[in-house]
């Protein structure tokens, strides 16, 4: 891993589909993502999205790419995180991280279970690569705001701690988390 100094935060995205990739279908997951930073996020910041088939080897080369080469500090996925064979995103996850952050995949599935009760075959898990925040998302748009209001409060002091740039929220939007100095 690189090593980096950006003023600028960038943030991935990560859609992981096989019918999206092959144009059977919009991406409106990677879009609802995008849709939600610019509510929580104060301040410039750049995105870069990428859009891959349900292949570990592929979902692992852009996670590497987006964490290494584009110094995104937070790297959102969404797609991949149910039960079906070709579900493979938090394995990729867990493939490139070195520390795995449970607790985020543990709040989004708790969130979910108030809305559907098949939240429980979600396997959303997070992790950290380097500088690098890496949070695994389901594919409904509606359920991505759902579980990164569950989450994000924690998301700008996680990227403080592991050497990222300040990520600031519109307080009127959602709270960030940070100890008192």
């Amino acid at each position: 891993m690189e090593n980096r100094r950006i003023e600028r935060a960038r943030i991935g995205i990560l859609t992981v589909s096989d019918r999206a990739f092959s144009g059977t279908y919009e991406d409106l997951s990677g879009p609802a993502i995008r849709d939600t930073l610019k509510a929580f996020l104060r301040g410039e910041w750049d995105d870069c999205y990428r859009l891959v088939p349900d292949e570990r080897p592929l979902i692992e080369a852009a996670l590497e790419e987006l964490c290494d080469k584009e110094a995104c500090c937070l790297v959102l996925t969404t797609g991949g995180t149910g039960p079906a064979p070709r579900d493979v995103t938090p394995e990729a996850t867990e493939a490139v991280c070195e520390k795995l952050m449970p607790g985020f995949g543990e709040q989004m599935r708790s969130v979910s279970l108030r809305y559907v009760a098949t939240a429980i075959l979600s396997r959303q898990t997070a992790g950290i690569r380097g500088k690098s925040l890496i949070i695994n998302l389901p594919g409904k748009p509606k359920s991505i705001r759902e579980c990164l209001e569950a989450v994000f409060p924690a998301v700008p002091y996680c990227v403080d701690l592991i050497g990222g740039p300040r990520l600031e929220t519109d307080e009127t939007v959602i709270r960030a988390f940070r100890p008192r100095s």
